[in-house]
């Protein structure tokens, strides 16, 4: 193997891993990703009831 080919890949806390959704009003969270909160915030409709939420991405929980 050459030293190109090894690459060495920063730890990250799985703690930390989050992503960003969309609760709707229903319960439900919506059927899509989003690059970042600013995103799902725009997209959500708080008047309706929806709100933006924070994903741990390895246990699924809300943050």
């Amino acid at each position: 193997m050459t030293d190109s080919a090894v690459q060495t890949i920063r730890w990250q806390d799985p703690r930390e891993l989050t992503d960003v959704g969309v609760l709707l009003a229903s319960g439900r969270l919506a059927p899509r990703r989003f690059a970042s909160r600013a995103e799902a915030e725009a997209w959500a409709r708080p008047e309706d009831g929806d709100e933006v939420v924070e994903l741990n991405t390895v246990c699924q929980c809300d943050l």
